[in-house]
C-alpha cells in the first residue's frame, strides 16, 4: 500500500506543519513516511507545497507522482495541481471556484470557513484540513492523528488543535464523494 498526498495553497496557511504532522502520525502507526516540501520565495503569500508519502512497504522515491489526494486551499494551487490529478479525489475549498476542465473527483469542504467561524481563528484551517484528509483517507486513525498534532503544535495551542482536527474529522463525515 503507497498512498500520496498532496497539500497545496499558499505560504503562512501552515500546510507543511500538516504534512508534517500526517507524516509523523504514519509513522507512529509503524507505516513508512516520508514528507517533502516547496514554496514560493515570498514565503507568506506564495505558492506552497508538502507532499507525504505514507507506505506499509520501503519508499524507493520520495515524491508523489500520481497523488491518491490533492488538498487544495486556495484557487491557484487548485488550478496548478488539479488538471494533472488521475486516479485520486481533489478536496478544495468551498472558497474555490470548480472547474468543467478538471476532470478528477472532487469534494468541496468548508475548511477556511470552519476554521474562522466555527473555531474561531482561521490560523488552525491547516489543522481542519489535515482533519478532512485523515478522515477522508482513513490513513491514520484520529488518535493517531491527535497524538501527532500534541507534538507537533506550538505549547499552549493543543487544545484548540485538536478541536480543529476532530472539526476537520467530522467535516469528513458529511462530505459528498
Amino acid at each position: 500500500m503507497r498512498t500520496e498526498f498532496r497539500l497545496s495553497g499558499s505560504g503562512g496557511q501552515g500546510l507543511l506543519l500538516a504534512g508534517i504532522v500526517l507524516a509523523e502520525a504514519a509513522i507512529i502507526e509503524d507505516k513508512n513516511a516520508v514528507q517533502t516540501q516547496s514554496y514560493g520565495p515570498e514565503a507568506r503569500g506564495g505558492a506552497s507545497k508538502a507532499e507525504v508519502v505514507i507506505s506499509d512497504t520501503d519508499i524507493d522515491y520520495p515524491k508523489a507522482t500520481d497523488p491518491d489526494f490533492l488538498l487544495a486551499l486556495t484557487a491557484e494551487a487548485y488550478k496548478s495541481y488539479g488538471p494533472c490529478m488521475g486516479k485520486g479525489l481533489i478536496i478544495v475549498d468551498s472558497s474555490v471556484p470548480l472547474s468543467d476542465d478538471i476532470k478528477a473527483r472532487t469534494v468541496s469542504v468548508p475548511i477556511l470557513k470552519t476554521a474562522s467561524d466555527d473555531l474561531g481563528k482561521k490560523v488552525v484551517a491547516n489543522i481542519v484540513a489535515l482533519g478532512v484528509l485523515g478522515g477522508i483517507s482513513g490513513v491514520v486513525s484520529l488518535p493517531t492523528m491527535e497524538l501527532a498534532v500534541k507534538n507537533r503544535v506550538p505549547k499552549g495551542t493543543e487544545d484548540l488543535n485538536l478541536s480543529a482536527l476532530r472539526k476537520g474529522f467530522e467535516l469528513a463525515k458529511s462530505a459528498k464523494i
